[in-house]
């Protein structure tokens, strides 16, 4: 099948009118930016991680009163293993980065109220990442009509994602900005493929759909990932520029010319391996005198403390970047899609 055949029925299936999803980046997902991409003929998102089941649904609300029932993703991490953890070495570590933390909060979501605030919210898609649904939780999706789109690594990630029943594998490569999606908390500095390496050796074993994630952010990038076996791309640092994603205003101006080779890796602030800006605070967790980071999601409810209380070197959010981020644009999210889809098609065969 060419790739505009598969374009075609990619976007039939899923509503669409180009095949450009939104990545569920959480904490920087606004309904607006997630509408203006529906509004181009793509699929609006946003990452839940983070969200109690109330806050789902008033964003499922928002989303729906300015894009009524154009597509939608919504994304759920899957719970690592359960790892007690101490924490005093971090906390001294932030603490001489001249922080103080607040109070520690109370309980943070519950991973199965929040998929069943997905369900009852009924997206197109439900996406998973760091893990897969158990059968019984790809059946409720499957009975209720919401497709799942399973983010993947690795080719044993994805055989495994197509046999436990996903719709839809995202394969995110080394290039992509913010969280790897390894199944194993401790592999993703063993997982650096690239976008060229990848989709190739997914698309020849794989009988279901490929989202291409990863340094998408032209027609050229685009093209060449549909042209490697993909039938869709998802991006979110290509956004992250737009006045729709109304992000952090340092995080936005680091964003501007960030050359490939100077985004970084890094567990600073989640204790799950992530691609961002090197800002003094993750450059602090690199040095020799450094704790490593707690595990998630004890590094991650450790530095929101610290955001909470006085801050010190604690940055005031995650500074995610792809390796593309220097190539993000400034327009409004809508015409960024369609001018990266218009660019794409004069470039395929």
């Amino acid at each position: 099948m060419s790739a505009r055949d598969r374009v075609g029925s990619f976007c039939t299936r899923y509503g669409l009118r180009v095949p450009v999803l939104e990545a569920p980046m959480a904490g920087a997902c606004p309904p607006g930016l997630a509408a203006a991409v529906a509004g181009a003929g793509g699929m609006g998102a946003s990452g839940v991680v983070n969200d109690h089941p109330e806050k789902i649904a008033d964003w499922v609300r928002s989303y729906r009163d300015l894009a009524g029932d154009a597509p939608l993703q919504l994304n759920l991490w899957i719970p690592d293993p359960p790892a007690p953890a101490a924490v005093d070495a971090q906390a001294a570590f932030l603490d001489s980065l001249g922080g103080t933390a607040a109070p520690a909060p109370g309980p943070g979501p519950e991973f199965t109220a929040q998929f069943d605030a997905v369900l009852r919210a009924r997206p197109t898609a439900v996406s998973t990442i760091m893990g897969l649904l158990t059968p019984e939780q790809a059946a409720a999706a499957r009975d209720a009509g919401i497709a799942w789109f399973a983010t993947v690594t690795t080719l044993d990630e994805a055989l495994a994602a197509e046999r436990a029943g996903a719709d839809v594998v995202v394969a995110q490569a080394m290039e992509a900005g913010g969280h790897r999606g390894t199944t194993d908390p401790a592999a993703g500095e063993d997982t650096s493929v690239g976008m060229f390496a990848l989709l190739p050796w997914l698309a020849d074993a794989l009988r279901v759909p490929i989202v291409a994630a990863g340094a998408v952010t032209d027609g050229r990038s685009l093209a060449a990932a549909l042209t490697l076996g993909a039938t869709a791309v998802q991006v979110g640092t290509a956004l992250l520029r737009t006045p729709e994603a109304g992000i952090d205003a340092g995080w936005a101006a680091t964003l501007e010319g960030l050359a490939p080779e100077d985004t970084v890796t890094t567990r600073a602030y989640t204790g799950r391996l992530a691609r961002g800006i090197p800002t003094d605070y993750v450059r602090a967790w690199a040095r020799p005198d450094a704790p490593a980071p707690a595990p998630y999601p004890h590094q991650r409810h450790l530095v929101a403390r610290y955001r909470a209380g006085e801050r010190g070197g604690v940055d005031r959010v995650n500074h995610w970047a792809g390796q593309a981020a220097g190539r993000a644009r400034t327009e409004p999210a809508g015409e960024v899609v369609a001018w990266m889809w218009r660019e794409a098609q004069g470039l395929l065969p």
